[in-house]
């Protein structure tokens, strides 16, 4: 705890105008708990807004508000409208920069307030940071998100074009959940918590099930199916920072779903602003934030620094405290998995480029001694081939998207015969890997749609194979039959895996791994082209997916390497 003692928690409502307008009738009260330390002050106000009760606080990543009290801040937690003991509607982001602005206007107000705002939370509260921030308040200083998918389209619902299923469906459920609990509505409230728990992928059509369509049809997560590309919808919602410059400290994960969002939103803010931009990446799925992510410990180095870490970011702009000079530290701060601590760069890092080609003699499949990945691509051509089956799809397990999200072993997984393995030999020095890896695969499949996940793991001397970067992409039929570049029928898809930062020791090998699924954490492609919230199971087709390796395909992993000069 900090040197200042807490007095007991306050609740404090804020007013505001209904979507009618200020009609007494339709004003919307803005729940709040406030913690305010015992001492003269005048204290600067952190500000966390969002949507699961106000009580939790994102204690599952975050101190109690207790313990930021303690430190010399007013503390506000306020249940954004509709949620929690906030009363009106709850609309996915639509209300957050309106009420965002004003609430940060309010807490600037309170009472032994020195009238400076700073905001900070994960996930949703993440981008309610962003929202307020997009309206520029005067007392709002700066802004700590967290784990934020800036882009709704390709950094929270979809990857690539493939929904993230298993993630944006529970949350659905449990945001229904709470909306019947608000309403009174036992039997629903019941079936829809049972549901998020337990998720009915056995429906007729497991991205929109029966029980979603019933008990919560005004749900966000049918417009999310309603709305397969990045069209004005997504446009609509993404919060507009145009002219903001204010300075941020970005937090993010490796195994974390939004980890695209908050290098967007970073690399946008070091573009535009003149303010300091820091930003964290740790080992850590989306929660929680330990040194144990999934199976694996990454050490004392990855435990949980943020806490200690926004209290000095804080201080340094909402109370003028200098003792660490921000804006002559190295900006970017990178968890580096097997080195198992922290690296230093001045930007972003852009690495040189290092093609691996896969190769085989036809059985990646069905050997794991079989498939390699080579320094020059092999002179002749070779096919390795995928058959996808909808009755027992590849599994996901772990990684950004899979829940539990985090580094697992998946020898199991890649004994399966539709999972292609291509493997390095034993590495006779360290390989040091920072920032996306790039795919690209020359393929056909025989249907108009299919899907392609990739894996790059770390197969170690006892034979674990450890995921330490995916991605995943879904191949519509406008893009099967586009005219796009052939090579004797076989077609180069690329694309671009989840950032990463990692060294690879002596003796340990690179494996990529290929496969047509990683379910539940994205819908199995049905093969036939039809929307995920609207095909049936009883529609999903068997799919040959067929991989080119050799001239003239050389398919290829790009891996960016960046050798330690910290």
């Amino acid at each position: 705890m900090g040197p200042y003692s807490v007095g007991a928690k306050q609740s404090m409502a804020l007013t505001r105008p209904g979507p009618d307008g200020p009609d007494r009738d339709q004003l919307v009260t803005l729940e709040a708990d406030v913690y305010v330390p015992e001492g003269e002050g005048p204290f600067p106000v952190l500000l966390m807004r969002q949507p699961y009760g106000r009580a939790i606080a994102s204690t599952v990543v975050y101190a109690h508000p207790i313990w930021y009290a303690s430190h010399g801040y007013i503390v506000v937690i306020q249940d954004v409208r509709g949620r929690g003991t906030s009363t009106g509607e709850f609309e996915l982001f639509r209300h957050e920069a309106e009420d965002g602005y004003a609430t940060v206007l309010w807490a600037a107000n309170l009472p032994h307030s020195s009238g400076v705002v700073g905001m900070y939370g994960f996930s949703y509260q993440g981008m309610t940071q962003l929202y307020a921030a997009s309206r520029q308040p005067p007392p709002l200083k700066t802004i700590v998100p967290a784990m934020v998918g800036y882009d709704l389209y390709a950094d929270w619902a979809y990857e690539n074009g493939a929904l993230l299923l298993q993630g944006g469906l529970g949350w659905a459920l449990q945001l229904a959940a709470e909306t019947a609990r608000r309403r009174g509505e036992a039997t629903a409230f019941h079936h829809l918590f049972q549901a998020a728990h337990r998720l009915p992928l056995a429906d007729p059509i497991p991205a929109n099930p029966q029980i979603l369509r019933d008990l919560a049809p005004d749900s966000f997560f049918h417009e999310w199916l309603r709305h397969p590309q990045n069209d004005a919808y997504w446009q609509s919602l993404r919060p507009d920072l145009e002219g903001v410059d204010l300075p941020m400290l970005h937090l993010g994960g490796w195994y974390d779903p939004y980890l695209r969002g908050s290098l967007r939103l970073y690399q946008q803010m070091v573009r535009q602003s003149s303010a300091i931009q820091h930003l964290w990446v740790g080992p850590w799925g989306h929660l929680p934030w330990g040194r144990r992510v999934g199976s694996r410990d990454f050490g004392v180095a990855a435990e949980n620094p943020i806490d200690h870490l926004q209290i000095q970011w804080f201080d340094y702009f909402l109370k003028g405290r200098r003792q660490a000079d921000l804006g002559q530290e190295p900006p970017v701060k990178l968890f580096e998995m097997g080195h198992n601590g922290w690296r230093r760069f001045d930007r972003w890092p852009e690495a040189d480029r290092q093609s691996l080609y896969l190769g085989s003699s036809g059985l990646a499949g069905m050997r794991q001694d079989d498939g390699q990945l080579l320094t020059a691509p092999p002179n002749s051509p070779g096919q390795d081939v995928i058959v996808h089956d909808p009755w027992r799809p590849v599994p996901s397990l772990g990684g950004h998207s899979g829940l539990p999200c985090g580094c697992f072993d998946r020898s199991e997984i890649e004994g399966r015969s539709d999972v292609l393995t291509y493997t390095t030999p034993p590495l006779q020095e360290p390989l040091p890997v920072v920032g996306g890896i790039q795919l690209e695969v020359f393929c056909q499949a025989d249907t108009p749609s299919f899907d392609l996940s990739a894996v790059v793991s770390e197969l170690d001397t006892d034979g674990r194979v450890m995921n330490l970067t995916q991605g995943y992409l879904t191949v519509k039929p406008e893009v099967v039959g586009s005219g796009q570049e052939h090579h004797l029928g076989l077609q180069p898809i690329r694309f671009t895996l989840q950032p990463t930062c990692f060294v690879l020791p002596p003796g340990h090998a690179l494996r990529l791994s290929l496969a047509a699924a990683a379910f539940p954490a994205y819908p199995v492609n049905s093969g036939t082209g039809k929307p995920v919230g609207e095909v049936q199971q009883i529609e999903y087709q068997i799919i040959t997916l067929r991989i080119g390796h050799g001239l003239p395909w050389a398919s290829r992993v790009l891996l960016p390497i960046h050798n330690r000069v910290d």
